[in-house]
């Protein structure tokens, strides 16, 4: 069965960047929707016509995948308005941010923690990969038809390079 919207693709990668350092790998097939919301639009041009079995590489330059980085994205916080567990690395919803934190800040995004200093922390609203131009290699697993369900949702629930689950006893830090 070829690739074609709507259908259900499942892939297996290697993502690079344009120096060859692996930022991400994924050995077990993961399941997305064509014609949905489930993988950037140049990745389900490039699978067209495509069947289970065949390799490609992509190309991918910011705009096309997780956006140029934008500074004004980054924020600068009291760490006194966060809990002590806080550490780098950790996501916060910014629906979840403390009430005195700069307005500026927009509530729809999911903030990295990228510092912490005694006094601040230092909050990232861009993608981990805003700015990276990406070289990807895909293989196709399998086709399928993607179900009616699927098709209404936009998607089979993975979205491209999601952010990690919640962290275990905390609704809003990741």
């Amino acid at each position: 069965m070829n690739i074609f919207k709507p259908c259900v693709v499942s892939l297996t990668w290697l993502l690079k960047d344009t120096l060859g350092e692996t930022l991400d790998e994924l050995d077990d097939p993961v399941e997305f929707l064509i014609g949905g919301h489930d993988l950037f639009d140049k990745i389900e041009q490039s699978l067209s016509g495509l069947k289970a079995g065949e390799k490609i590489d992509i190309h991918l330059d910011p705009e096309e995948a997780f956006g140029d980085y934008n500074e004004m994205l980054v924020f600068l916080e009291p760490k006194n308005l966060f809990p002590p567990e806080l550490e780098e690395g950790m996501t916060i919803e910014g629906h979840a941010l403390p009430a005195q934190c700069n307005p500026d800040a927009p509530h729809d995004l999911i903030y990295t923690v990228t510092e912490i200093y005694p006094e601040h922390v230092v909050l990232d609203g861009n993608h981990p990969l805003a700015g990276i131009a990406l070289r990807l290699q895909l293989t196709i697993v399998s086709v399928r038809e993607a179900s009616s369900k699927e098709i209404e949702k936009g998607t089979v629930g993975v979205g491209f390079f999601n952010v990690q689950p919640l962290a275990p006893g905390n609704p809003h830090l990741h």
